[in-house]
């Protein structure tokens, strides 16, 4: 199964902030960047510099240009909106091209990817830690801590409060 992954600035954003990108490395997902991606963290979050390069050194992500010709026409006509950031734009041209997954948190974002991409190939944060506690990276208690931190120190707030709510969701459903 093919479980390369494009990976959008909000979501990298999320792990960098709490320090633990290191979870996408255990992942059952290979997550790739774009140079787009990582010109917006560099720009925008100075203070995830470091961890963003030790994660590129470390091989926990992978740099990729978005230099092939589809990927430039499907960059393009995401651009020409101006409703979309370059690093939103490149993620999905290079998860439509390489029929990759998509991890991304902007809802205008994920909207026009839904154009492109089925929409089980869309995740957004909420759905790799869920993966996580699937796979025994993470346990419910560990990842509702992340909620905490996420919604008290990064502005980031998912739309539950636990993920007990989730994972018993998803496990009624298999």
């Amino acid at each position: 199964m093919n479980n390369n992954t494009s990976c959008d600035t909000s979501v990298l954003i999320n792990f960098l902030k709490i320090k633990r990108i290191d979870l996408l490395q255990n992942c059952s997902h290979f997550f790739f960047i774009t140079d787009h991606v990582v010109d917006e963290i560099t720009t925008y979050y100075p203070n995830q510099q470091a961890l963003l390069k030790s994660a590129l050194d470390q091989k926990i992500l992978t740099k990729v240009s978005v230099n092939s010709s589809e990927e430039l026409k499907i960059f393009e006509e995401l651009s020409k909106s101006g409703q979309l950031g370059a690093g939103e734009c490149a993620a999905i041209a290079f998860a439509v091209h390489q029929n990759y997954y998509l991890t991304i948190d902007d809802n205008q974002a994920i909207k026009k990817a839904s154009f492109l991409l089925l929409p089980n190939r869309i995740l957004r944060t909420q759905d790799l830690i869920l993966l996580m506690i699937q796979e025994n990276l993470l346990n419910i208690d560990e990842a509702d801590h992340m909620i905490q931190i996420w919604a008290k120190e990064h502005r980031f707030k998912l739309k539950f409060n636990s993920f007990n709510e989730l994972a018993h969701c998803c496990s009624s459903k298999t």
